[in-house]
């Protein structure tokens, strides 16, 4: 009997390391969450409301995409915009939609004879995302997020 007790003892004794409790800060925490974090891609893209209906995230982005140059190249055919040479050039927009939806012009990579030739071009693309739609921001876990992506843009003024 006095071996049982023994032995009891020396199992309550050594268990006593599988009842501790680990503390973990939440800094540690969040720094394990923001390893594991995708930071490139997001739940959904922004959208325009008439994508909203949409429900593969492939075909909202694309809808997006769309929409947004169909609305710059909608804007600048209005323009009257007069040249001495021939333009033809590829225009890279690079945009930001920000987490309320407001979008920014944040670099736009052009020709030198497009430029001499527009000047007025980057407040006329400015001018034209004044006038799209309401834009809903990206999501990214049930929040809305910043993001930034880059457009060609095709400008053929003759």
């Amino acid at each position: 009997m006095k071996q049982f007790y023994i032995i009891l003892l020396v199992v309550v004794v050594y268990s006593c390391d599988y009842f501790n409790v680990k503390k973990t800060s939440s800094e540690a925490i969040l720094q394990e969450e923001l390893q594991s974090f995708d930071w490139d891609n997001v739940d959904m893209y922004p959208s325009f409301y008439k994508c909203d209906s949409l429900q593969l995230k492939e075909e909202k982005r694309v809808c997006f995409e769309s929409t947004l140059h169909h609305e710059i190249n909608k804007f600048l055919q209005k323009q009257v915009i007069v040249v001495t040479q021939d333009v033809n050039d590829t225009l890279m927009l690079k945009l930001s939609v920000a987490n309320n939806g407001k979008i920014t012009l944040l670099d736009t990579k052009m020709d030198a004879l497009t430029k001499a030739e527009i000047p007025e071009l980057e407040t006329l693309l400015l001018h034209s995302l004044d006038a799209l739609p309401k834009i809903n921001p990206a999501i990214k876990r049930s929040q809305p997020v910043t993001t930034e992506f880059e457009m060609p843009l095709i400008i053929k003024v003759e």
